[in-house]
C-alpha cells in the first residue's frame, strides 16, 4: 500500500491508496511543534482505527508546506512504516513544466494540486484550491504550470473579522438565502459567500482570458463545495485531488530506499 500525506497551513491530510483505489483518508490539523514519536503514534491509530496494518504500507509520498515538521515526517516514515519517504520538491520527476519566474518558490501542495488534476483531465486547466490561502493555479494543455494567484482564504477572512472587529461575530460559512443580509450574521456570511464567489468567478474570466479558450475549473479543499455551489466558474469539485497527485508523482519516480 501507498501512504500519501500532506501537510498544509491549517490541516494535514492523509490517504491510503491500494493500486489505484484509495482505501481510507484522514484530516488531522496541522501542528508544527509535533515530534516525530507523537507523529508516529497519531498515524498508526489512524490506520488500526480503520483496521489497516501500517506494516503494510510499502512506499510514502509526502507533499509539506512546513518545513519545521519534515525531519519529523521522514523519522515517521522510516520508523514506523520501514520506508524511506519520497518528499515532493525540487529535482522531483512530477510530469509539470514550471514555467514561472522562480520554481523553487511554488509550494509543494500547489505542484501536486496540478499533476493530480492532469491526470485526470484534457487541455487547459485552471485549479483552484479552498485552503487557509485560496490559490489559483494556470496548467496549459502541455502541463505546463504558467503561474497564478494567491488571496487570503475565506475562512481566515472570517477569523480576521472576528478577531479585529470587536462587535462581529465568528460565523459558519455556508451559502446564505440572499445577498442583502438582514442581520449581523446574515450581512458577514453574504459578504465573505458571495463575495469570495464573485472573486473567484472574476479571477477565472481573466485567467481563461489570458490563457485563451475556456480551460477546466477544478476545485479542492474544504470549502470547494459551497463556492461551486454558490459560484458560476468551477466545472468539478475534486476534494481527493492534492492526494490524487501525492500518488501520481510516487509512480513517477525510482522507489526512494532506506
Amino acid at each position: 500500500m501507498l501512504l500519501v500525506i500532506d501537510v498544509g497551513n491549517s490541516n494535514t491530510v492523509l490517504g491510503l491508496y491500494q493500486g489505484d483505489d484509495l482505501q481510507g483518508h484522514w484530516r488531522v490539523g496541522t501542528n508544527n511543534y509535533r515530534t516525530g514519536d507523537e507523529l508516529r503514534i497519531l498515524f498508526t491509530m489512524l490506520l488500526r482505527n480503520e483496521g489497516m496494518d501500517p506494516a503494510s504500507i510499502e512506499g510514502c509520498c509526502i507533499s509539506s508546506v512546513g518545513p519545521q515538521l519534515n525531519m519529523a515526517l521522514q523519522e515517521v516514515s522510516r520508523t514506523a512504516f520501514g520506508v524511506e519517504p519520497l518528499m515532493v520538491g525540487p529535482g522531483v520527476k512530477t510530469g509539470l513544466q514550471l514555467q514561472c519566474d522562480n520554481p523553487k518558490e511554488v509550494g509543494a501542495d500547489r505542484i501536486v494540486n496540478a499533476v493530480g488534476a492532469i491526470e485526470e483531465h484534457e487541455g487547459a486547466l485552471i485549479v483552484i484550491d479552498f485552503g487557509t490561502a485560496t490559490t489559483f493555479d494556470a496548467v496549459t494543455a502541455r502541463a505546463e504550470w504558467r503561474g497564478g494567484a494567491i488571496v487570503p482564504g475565506i475562512q481566515l477572512a472570517a477569523e480576521a473579522l472576528f478577531e479585529h472587529c470587536a462587535k462581529l461575530p465568528r460565523v459558519e460559512i455556508t451559502r446564505p438565502e440572499f445577498a442583502i443580509g438582514r442581520d449581523t450574521v446574515t450581512n458577514i456570511r453574504s459578504g465573505l459567500t458571495y463575495g469570495y464567489a464573485d472573486l473567484v468567478d472574476g479571477m477565472v474570466r481573466r485567467f481563461g482570458e489570458e490563457m485563451g479558450g475556456k480551460p477546466t475549473v477544478i476545485a479542492t479543499g474544504g470549502l470547494a463545495h459551497v463556492m461551486a455551489e454558490v459560484g458560476k466558474s468551477i466545472d468539478v469539485v475534486d476534494p481527493n485531488l492534492t492526494l490524487k497527485g501525492l500518488k501520481a508523482v510516487y509512480h513517477r519516480n525510482p522507489r526512494p530506499s532506506l
